[in-house]
């Protein structure tokens, strides 16, 4: 009898894919092996849209399924006959099938200009395992883009269940690719980007932009109401987020080229609606001598140790004049006065851009304990002259011993109507959670921005019992705990005594 075949488009197939594919990984590195699985998820990708796609042209008589601009016309990278998946799919169990991939993935790039020098290789290299590389092919060809109702998007949650899993797996270097996606989703409930132009500075994977598409499809609104735009320094990150774009079917412009940001800004016009941002936390030696007059740093020249106030002053640049700006900075940006940084802070929020701070639990990344903290700015604030603060660093549940995150429903939902209230003048001030305070509150702490300042302790709840008889029982009960201890010293000292020790 035929072994039955594991259904992968089940519940937490996600996890199925990650564990086939884990297996290739031998001797390679995580950086090295992460190439490998996104390259093979983005060509089943590309591949299944274009046969769809091909299939349709292919019932009617009046197209032809081989022209390219039927496939351009609707944004459709075109895949060249050797590329195709069912080329692939027939070579999965020969020696050559590294070899086959290869020449598909230059092919595809040779066809389509936008993922020239983006796509992977080296799936021939010796220490791939081809056996292993076969099955997971096979496990892929399981897998249809364009399955019905909640399974449309599956490659795509297979993407980004790979992203966090390689995340915690190269540990501190994961910051370089991967902020976790419940700060991102927090971000973005926060922001509400619902049309206009969506900018991250330093997009990483391009996890920032996943979401808002997400948060489109949730209230029900199109992908046309928004238009991308990124930048990336990190060739490797790049690529990554190129594909990652691309798989979730979204229009972005991330420059030319991966590019640093700070001297070779991709989008040097750009006034943006939407900035969300997790920027390298206290980056040094980012290049302040070499820009000392350059016309982002209205409110001050950021010191050349730590570049956070440069990314903030960068996104603040490049704010339209409804912008807002969704960022995570290390908590040292909230309070600290070296290097000029107390003073740009303090003008900061002197010109009323600040709407809101949220100091976030730890254990939120794979890379660091550093603890950090969302800020949130507006050109156009809805309360004008005031801030919210919302102290949430105790919210979240650990997911393992090392890992925190945040519920979507019970923590993220609680922020986001946190800030809804707020911006509607209806928010009233919770002890230990969350307050609203004058630019005034704020000058007289000196301009820091520690959200514990302002929010205060959280009340306990009165259990209903009289001060003077919480007291007497508490005597009590100490005294009673005071005794049983004399009585159990004195009975070890009666058994040691007993069996020949002499006790002082």
């Amino acid at each position: 009898m035929a072994k039955k075949k594991e259904n992968t488009t089940s519940i937490g197939f996600e996890e199925t894919i990650w564990r086939a594919a884990d297996k290739l990984r031998g001797n390679l590195d995580a950086a090295e092996y992460k190439s490998v699985v996104l390259g093979l998820i983005f060509l089943k990708y590309i591949s299944d849209k274009f046969d769809a796609k091909f299939k349709e042209l292919q019932e009617d008589e009046w197209a032809d399924p081989e022209d390219k601009d039927e496939y351009e016309a609707e944004s459709i990278f075109f895949v060249p006959a050797e590329a195709r998946w069912s080329v692939i799919q027939e070579a999965a169990h020969t020696p050559e099938i590294g070899m086959v991939i290869d020449k598909a993935l230059h092919a595809i790039e040779d066809e389509n200009l936008s993922l020239k020098g983006v796509l992977p290789g080296g799936y021939a290299r010796p220490e791939l395992d081809k056996r292993r590389l076969g099955d997971v092919v096979d496990l892929f060809t399981n897998i249809q883009m364009h399955a019905a109702g909640e399974e449309k998007d599956l490659l795509g949650r297979v993407y980004e269940y790979c992203l966090q899993k390689f995340a915690s797996l190269e540990g501190k270097n994961a910051g370089e690719f991967y902020t976790p996606s419940c700060i991102v989703r927090t971000i973005v409930e926060v922001l509400q980007p619902y049309e206009g132009r969506v900018y991250d500075p330093c997009c990483g994977s391009g996890g920032m932009f996943v979401q808002s598409a997400k948060f489109l499809a949730n209230h029900q609104k199109s992908l046309s109401g928004i238009s991308i735009y990124g930048q990336e320094l990190n060739s490797t990150t790049w690529k990554m987020a190129k594909m990652n774009v691309a798989i979730r079917g979204l229009d972005a412009n991330l420059g030319s080229s991966y590019a640093d940001t700070f001297f070779s800004d991709q989008h040097p016009t750009l006034k943006a609606d939407f900035i969300m941002a997790n920027p390298p936390f206290n980056l040094s030696d980012w290049g302040a001598d070499k820009l000392q007059n350059d016309k982002r740093w209205v409110y001050g020249l950021p010191p050349s140790g730590n570049a956070n106030f440069a990314w903030m002053q960068h996104m603040i640049h490049h704010l339209s004049p409804v912008g807002r700006i969704g960022l995570v900075l290390a908590n040292g940006a909230l309070s600290s006065q070296s290097g000029g940084e107390g003073a740009i802070r303090q003008r900061i929020v002197e010109d009323d851009l600040v709407e809101g701070i949220v100091a976030l639990p730890s254990q939120l990344f794979y890379n660091t304990g550093i603890p950090v903290s969302l800020w949130f700015l507006s050109r156009n604030k809805a309360q004008k002259g005031k801030v919210l603060f919302i102290d949430a660093r105790e919210m979240g549940t650990m997911v393992t011993r090392a890992v925190r995150e945040l519920d979507e429903e019970k923590d993220i939902k609680k922020i986001a109507e946190t800030f809804d209230a707020y911006r509607q003048g209806t928010l009233e001030d919770e002890a230990g959670f969350c307050a609203v305070k004058s630019l005034e509150d704020i000058k007289a702490q000196d301009y820091i921005l520690t959200p514990g300042r302002y929010v205060g302790i959280a009340e306990q709840e009165d259990d209903g019992e009289p001060f003077g008889d919480k007291m007497k029982r508490l005597t009590t009960e100490l005294s009673g705990l005071f005794a049983e201890s004399h009585r159990l010293e004195a009975e070890i000292k009666k058994q040691l005594g007993n069996i020949g020790f002499k006790i002082d």
